[in-house]
């Protein structure tokens, strides 16, 4: 069963709407190309302009500048995740069998039921992987933080943290092992095809070891606290 998408992402993210225009689904359907296959410090608004057909003016009326343009796909991309995640788990009641579905999922190993034609999941999960914290490794974190930019991100790792004690409710760094998950899963896939000896999988490249060793880090916090 595939399943239509609607995402509305926070106003404060753009100038005006790019799903209100076919104009503005093409500047997210040709920037996550654009910056998946040349990254994001290569990546212009008179790249992407060329790319469209349309002029760069057109595109800041849509984006003030491409670190919001970034800032704007990765967002989506944490809350299609949570859209995930509540649909492989809301009916769960194994609190194992969940965990496992947020690895599978981090790893980019679970089935996607989900469908929106202009957003290639695929390129955008590699921007995550080698650009996303870009979007928020900036001198104006802080600033962005205070508008609500990074709440999906944020709501996403407070969600798999509730899970975390539902699994072990004496667990004490729910939202830390939570958060180092997320990273860790992205940094290692990055490792495994980019600098493969920072990992234990860059010469199999297989995905499903990453997930093996992702379930190992976090059973082996949540049930030592259990053994306390």
């Amino acid at each position: 069963m595939i399943l239509q998408l609607q995402i509305k992402m926070n106003p404060k993210l753009y100038v005006r709407d790019p799903e209100s225009t076919e104009l503005g689904r093409n500047i997210i359907r040709l920037g996550i190309e654009l910056i998946s296959e040349m990254g994001f410090e290569e990546f212009t608004f008179k790249k992407l302009a060329n790319k469209i057909g349309a002029t760069e003016a057109s595109i800041y009326r849509y984006f003030e500048n491409k670190h919001r343009l970034l800032t704007y796909i990765t967002t989506w991309f944490w809350t299609w995740m949570e859209y995930q995640l509540i649909f492989h788990t809301n009916n769960v009641s194994d609190c194992k069998t969940k965990i496992n579905s947020i690895v599978n999922l981090l790893t980019f190993q679970e089935k996607d039921e989900f469908s929106l034609e202009h957003i290639d999941k695929s390129n955008l999960h590699k921007i995550v992987v080698s650009e996303g914290d870009k979007s928020y490794l900036t001198k104006h974190v802080t600033e962005d933080n205070a508008a609500m930019l990074f709440k999906p991100y944020k709501d996403l790792c407070h969600r798999i943290a509730q899970i975390f004690l539902e699994y072990n409710p004496t667990y004490k760094y729910p939202h830390s092992l939570a958060s180092t998950l997320m990273e860790t899963a992205h940094h290692q896939i990055f490792f495994m095809n980019n600098l493969p000896r920072m990992t234990d999988f860059g010469a199999m490249k297989d995905p499903k070891q990453l997930t093996l060793f992702l379930l190992h880090i976090v059973f082996s916090a949540l049930d030592d606290t259990k053994m306390e």
